[in-house]
């Protein structure tokens, strides 16, 4: 225990709430929903209702974050990576995480409800809802938690979508599959290179399970497979222009030559370029497909 919770002062208690919101996460959260919301918007943006939008999202994903560290201290406190953090350090008791967490959870759900529309907190809730309710406990059980664990991680651009149309479509679906994709090859090669830390902290991620790596190789190539299509499909709907559609492709086959070099070497530094690839594919697919909307 680095300090404890009397001894806190109140710039640390700042700086250990802040930690429970995971920032790194919750401003990806924020961006993705953003460039939902501009895919979304017919004509001018509403600034303020975009401003309502990524703020109750970000506090929603604030939430969940929170709520995640609550139920996974005891893990969290096994592994090296973590074992840093407000709850298992032991800087900060329990109802006070979990008290903060279920305070956003509500403030969230219901400021979107308010200042946005009622689909768009819906669609928050039930992120926050299957992050904590189901990805989050199925992480010590079963390594199919990865993809359980994409859906809440591809519905923020759905979250900016509704916030601009108030409905759901085929192009809402189109930006959650990407994000869908896109993450789980990602999230495997952050799998792979932390896969002892995982074991230690009982959490059988499909690194884990497989040492020798080649169903985790597999799944990386079928999952960038899988996102190559459904990149394309904003232009094939006329969300996007042809820019897009090449610029894409073009991303595409470079996210796919990256998880194919990590299925065929399985080291450490091959997961690793497929991580700093993926890292660089996703803003740069956003970029282009804000950049190159087909305006009405």
């Amino acid at each position: 225990m680095e300090r404890s919770v009397a001894l806190a002062t109140p710039v640390s208690r700042i700086a250990d709430y802040a930690e429970l919101t995971k920032p790194r996460i919750t401003l990806m959260v924020v961006l993705t929903t953003a460039a939902g919301y501009y895919l979304g918007a017919d004509g001018s943006l509403d600034l303020v209702v975009l401003l309502h939008a990524l703020l109750g999202t970000g506090v929603i994903a604030s939430a969940a974050s929170a709520l995640n560290q609550v139920l996974e201290r005891d893990s969290d406190a096994r592994m090296l990576r973590t074992r840093h953090r407000p709850l298992p350090a032991g800087r900060m008791e329990v109802p006070a995480a979990l008290g903060f967490g279920l305070v956003l959870m509500v403030l969230g759900t219901l400021y979107l409800a308010v200042a946005v529309n009622v689909l768009t907190a819906v669609v928050g809730f039930a992120t926050l809802a299957l992050y904590v309710g189901v990805y989050t406990p199925m992480k010590r059980r079963s390594s199919l938690c990865t993809i359980v664990g994409a859906v809440p991680g591809a519905l923020p651009p759905v979250m900016g979508w509704t916030a601009a149309t108030g409905a759901l479509s085929a192009e809402a679906w189109v930006l959650f599959g990407v994000l869908f994709f896109w993450q789980l090859p990602h999230f495997l090669a952050i799998a792979w290179n932390y896969r002892e830390d995982y074991a230690r902290g009982g959490q059988p991620m499909l690194s884990v399970e497989d040492p020798r790596g080649g169903s985790t190789a597999r799944q990386i190539v079928l999952y960038c497979m899988a996102l190559l299509p459904v990149s394309l499909a904003p232009s094939l709907l006329s969300l996007t222009g042809s820019l897009y559609f090449y610029g894409a492709l073009a991303l595409g086959i470079a996210y796919l030559a990256a998880g194919l070099h990590a299925a065929r070497e399985r080291s450490h530094a091959s997961a690793g370029l497929l991580l700093r690839v993926s890292v660089i594919y996703l803003p740069a697919l956003l970029g282009l497909m804000t950049f190159d909307k087909v305006v009405p």
